[in-house]
């Protein structure tokens, strides 16, 4: 899905929050994240449908660069696609530190968003 308009990307303080503690570990994590924003910004929709959600939120698996294994042992991020032009960029978490989050505390942040 392109579209000529760019997509307005909000951020949870969740989100905000994680990357402001993964970056204390991981210094590359905004060049990292980077592409990922250029790419929803555009109107492209990236990684897998996170199923039983009564919202539109995506996985999708983001490279670390500074561990050098690839975007399977990188970070995940998680985010709701609101609308076509509207994107809330949910949680984002290392694979080393979290292997799923469970779909309750991602309606949980959503809500606390949502207010």
């Amino acid at each position: 899905m392109e579209t000529d308009e760019t997509v307005q990307i909000e951020y949870t303080a969740r989100f905000q929050r994680d990357v402001r503690t993964l970056t204390k570990r991981y210094r590359n994590i905004r060049t990292d994240l980077q592409p990922l924003l250029d790419r929803l910004q555009t109107g492209e929709i990236l990684g897998d449908r996170v199923p039983g959600m009564d919202y539109t939120v995506f996985k999708v698996r983001v490279k670390n660069s500074n561990i050098q294994k690839g975007k399977s042992a990188g970070y995940r991020v998680l985010y709701y696609l609101k609308a076509s032009d509207r994107i809330i960029m949910i949680t984002m978490y290392s694979k080393s530190d979290l292997s799923d989050i469970p779909a309750e505390e991602v309606r949980d942040i959503l809500a606390e968003y949502e207010n």
